[in-house]
């Protein structure tokens, strides 16, 4: 049976919502059949960014973002049902998976206080059913928290069951924000438990906040300013002396630990450097940082597939193969999803696997105590 479901994600990034709305034939999402994009006033970025940490009035702004956040889900989701209203034949959405917005993420807690890992993501689902007249799926992180786990990365069930292969190991790369990888073992091996999922460190975050703050752009289109400038050793080895690099998987991360101010106690000794060369500097942290990551999964892997924003950044595309050169490295487009599309398309799955009464983490990748059913259900 056929059934049709919407996926919305707002990242690390802060960029805006994507959306798609999609086909489900049985367990295979059959196509993307439409997908939309609304972007984030500058304003709306700011107060979001700045929520992040402690602020006046957090709790109440907190709360009128979330309902902001749902007003521009709402949008998206209207364009994606009008852009189909044709369709008078089509079944009508089963559901939305909206992910929410990121502003805290602390999967660790306190070692002497019980119960305090979290994860916090700025949504308000009753509002956006309320405002489409659709089920809505959210929440997707805290009960994998509950049960021991990172709650992130989410993604690495959806990736496997859309791009793993039967011939050789893939490996994932979603350069969001903050980067992250998913580990495929071939599809005849590929239980459950030997999928691998784990944050690498920064993605775009540091250098779009950083081409912000130099040139009024809110990203390098195509890396282009990066590639202008010259990679500065000193800086890159402090950038890297960070201990979450090291840190045993799995393990999740967000602007919590790389932030504007870690950037900027960092960035100290070098007062005097081009704005261009951080930003060089800043784009091979990130391909750095990934390609190390990568390297204990190789023996077995052929295939590199980039999604997110930064699949579009030519440079980092092109450092990336430098790092893994056994690795044929293609954005996944080449492999049937756009970019911008994976992480929407994954949460409209994760919606679907919870109304299915099916899990949507792999303890393999999250650490937690066991598959769990993701997300609490909105009725319109």
């Amino acid at each position: 049976m056929q059934e049709r479901y919407i996926g919305l994600m707002s990242g690390t990034s802060l960029d805006g919502v994507d959306g798609v709305l999609v086909t489900f034939e049985g367990d295979q999402p059959v196509h993307v059949i439409t997908s939309a994009t609304e972007a984030f006033t500058p304003l709306f970025k700011a107060e979001l960014l700045a929520l992040n940490t402690p602020g006046h009035h957090e709790i109440h702004r907190a709360a009128l973002a979330a309902n902001q956040l749902a007003a521009v889900y709402a949008q998206v989701v209207h364009t994606l049902v009008s852009n189909t209203a044709h369709d008078a034949f089509a079944p009508k959405v089963t559901a939305i998976g909206a992910h929410g917005q990121t502003v805290r993420h602390q999967p660790k807690g306190t070692a002497d206080v019980p119960h305090s890992c979290y994860t916090v993501q700025l949504n308000n689902p009753s509002l956006l059913a309320e405002l489409t007249g659709i089920d809505v799926v959210a929440d997707f992180r805290s009960r994998d928290v509950a049960a021991g786990g990172q709650g992130a990365p989410l993604v690495p069930a959806f990736h496997q069951h859309l791009f793993s292969r039967p011939e050789s190991g893939v490996l994932v790369l979603n350069l969001g924000g903050i980067a992250n990888l998913s580990v495929l073992p071939r599809r005849n091996l590929a239980a459950a438990s030997t999928v691998l999922g784990f944050d690498c460190g920064p993605g775009n975050v540091l250098m779009d906040a950083w081409c912000l703050q130099h040139t009024g752009q809110t990203y390098d289109a195509g890396g282009a300013w990066a590639h202008s400038g010259q990679l500065l050793p000193e800086l890159l080895a402090r950038l890297m002396d960070e201990p979450y690099f090291s840190e045993p998987i799995p393990k999740s991360t967000g602007r919590d630990l790389f932030s504007l101010s870690w950037l900027a106690h960092k960035l100290a000794p070098f007062g005097n450097a081009a704005p261009a060369d951080v930003q060089h500097t800043l784009t091979e942290l990130t391909a750095r940082t990934c390609t190390e990551s990568m390297k204990p999964y190789l023996s077995d892997t052929q295939t590199l597939i980039v999604c997110g924003g930064g699949a579009f950044n030519q440079h980092l595309m092109a450092r990336l193969q430098v790092g893994v050169p056994s690795l044929a490295v293609s954005a996944s487009d080449a492999h049937g999803l756009p970019p911008l599309q994976v992480e929407a398309t994954a949460f409209a799955w994760l919606a679907r696997q919870s109304l299915h009464r099916r899990p949507g983490n792999l303890a393999s990748v999250t650490g937690a105590a066991g598959p769990r059913l993701l997300g609490g259900i909105f009725p319109a």
